[in-house]
């Protein structure tokens, strides 16, 4: 992340720590909120960069949503949750962009997985997993499993974007 934007990263994480509460209260992220952190996002790249801020902050919210919306669209994610990491790319060059969404993808996969074996429920979900792969066809969960029950991924977006504003590939 360039220098210039390391001043909007307060703001960010403080935006991202807000929703992870609204979301672990209410299973809701509010559009509300949202909108605010896109036109601060946006706000903040063209005081950084002027008009090439505006490209910058729209091609971020297009890589966030590009990158969650077939997760949604496969009933995979919530609507929140796509517009989420939309608000988080707001923020972010394209390149950090890219690497919040993978980053939160992973950090996601990771939570899950930790629910599941905290829950004692990894030889059930991975029946589950292993039917589904033989039926190929979608399998519910059963009543008690945790993979029916709501996720708050917006702890993966804070975890995400927080490991990409860290870590920076390649010396950028």
């Amino acid at each position: 992340m360039a220098i210039e934007h390391l001043a909007s990263v307060p703001v960010l994480l403080g935006l991202l720590g807000i929703a992870v509460i609204v979301d672990l209260a209410r299973h809701r992220i509010p559009n509300l909120l949202v909108l605010l952190g896109i036109g601060l996002g946006i706000a903040g790249q063209i005081y950084s960069q002027g008009l090439l801020g505006l490209g910058l902050g729209v091609l971020g919210v297009l890589i966030g949503l590009a990158a969650f919306l077939p997760l949604y669209a496969l009933g995979g994610m919530a609507a929140g949750d796509v517009k989420l990491m939309a608000m988080a790319g707001a923020f972010l060059a394209p390149l950090d962009a890219t690497w919040a969404a993978a980053f939160s993808l992973m950090a996601g996969a990771l939570c899950g997985l930790a629910l599941v074996l905290m829950r004692g429920q990894l030889p059930m979900t991975l029946n589950r997993y292993w039917l589904m792969f033989r039926l190929q066809t979608y399998v519910a969960p059963e009543a008690g499993e945790v993979a029916g029950k709501p996720f708050p991924f917006a702890i993966a977006v804070l975890l995400g974007t927080l490991a990409s504003v860290l870590w920076q590939p390649f010396g950028q």
